[in-house]
């Protein structure tokens, strides 16, 4: 037997900034301290936000001041991987034994990253996963990642990788991971769609690997602050939609939606040798006289001065 407990905390960007938001992850700290996790998932761009619904003033061919001033403040909540935020949160990994996985948004110079960070049971920054591909206008405000941010780190809970989002239906990115020897798939969204979950089945039967997905959960925009926001009142911005998913595609916990909370579930890693008996996606169930890939994983940093 070689069992792990691991888990997903479904909370949401605070509107009022970072700080906000450090203190609401914090104050689960006791509960993820309870539930005895080796692993925690927590959703894409927690800290720093997701800002659904803006446009920064852009349309094809012009942007606006007002649109600059936007964009503005969003880097000024962005967060730096050597910033109190990221020190805050490594603490509490400790304090918890547990490691953790959370999506950031990373300010780098002047650009911003849509980032997965990696942190060990010890409180330890171990990795970073940056988005590869923004999806739609997404690419407006955040940078591409390149191959040397793809890691597969070990935790207390086994080998675990991250895709954010949509990189998530990238089928050659899923290859890559799986040919890193993944233990636990790691999932921080904002997607609060019903196919999200069909897709996360589908990843961990694939994959054969455990899957946890976290997503941020966003109640009803005020009304004082709607202005003209179509988005309806009685509607959460997002509803949520946490899952945690066995190699065989079977659903451990969740989905939870509507509400903050932390979802957890008790594996045995040894389910994924029985349930790749049939199917492992990179060793015999694969066909490289056929098919080959190659992934190129060199930085790609935009000046290089010898």
């Amino acid at each position: 037997m070689n069992q792990k407990t691991i888990a997903a905390l479904q909370i949401g960007s605070d509107p009022k900034g970072k700080a906000e938001t450090l203190d609401k992850i914090l104050s689960f700290e006791q509960p993820i301290q309870q539930s005895d996790c080796d692993l925690l998932v927590m959703p894409e761009a927690l800290l720093g936000g997701y800002p659904k619904g803006a446009d920064f003033g852009t349309r094809v061919g012009y942007r606006t001041s007002e649109g600059r001033e936007e964009f503005l403040q969003y880097w000024q909540q962005a967060v730096e991987l050597d910033g109190p935020e990221v020190a805050a949160v490594s603490e509490m990994a400790a304090s918890c034994n547990s490691a953790i996985v959370i999506g950031v948004i990373e300010r780098s110079g002047s650009t911003l990253y849509c980032t997965a960070l990696f942190i060990s049971s010890a409180g330890e920054l171990l990795a970073k996963h940056r988005k590869l591909i923004p999806t739609a206008s997404e690419r407006l405000i955040w940078g591409q990642g390149d191959g040397s941010t793809i890691p597969v780190v070990q935790t207390a809970a086994g080998r675990v990788g991250a895709a954010i989002c949509w990189e998530n239906y990238m089928p050659l990115l899923r290859t890559a991971m799986y040919a890193k020897g993944m233990d636990i798939w790691c999932a921080p969204t904002v997607d609060d769609r019903d196919i999200w979950q069909t897709s996360m089945r589908h990843i961990a039967y694939e994959g054969r690997n455990f899957l946890v997905s976290a997503c941020q959960y966003l109640p009803p925009p005020n009304s004082a602050d709607a202005k003209d926001d179509p988005w309806p009142r009685d509607k959460p911005l997002i509803r949520g939609g946490s899952v945690i998913i066995s190699p065989m595609g079977d659903v451990l916990a969740g989905p939870l939606y509507g509400e903050e909370g932390l979802i957890s579930a008790e594996i045995d890693l040894d389910d994924i040798v029985k349930a790749r008996y049939d199917l492992d996606p990179v060793g015999h169930y694969s066909r490289p006289d056929v098919f080959k890939l190659t992934v190129d994983e060199t930085g790609r940093p935009p000046v290089s001065i010898a």
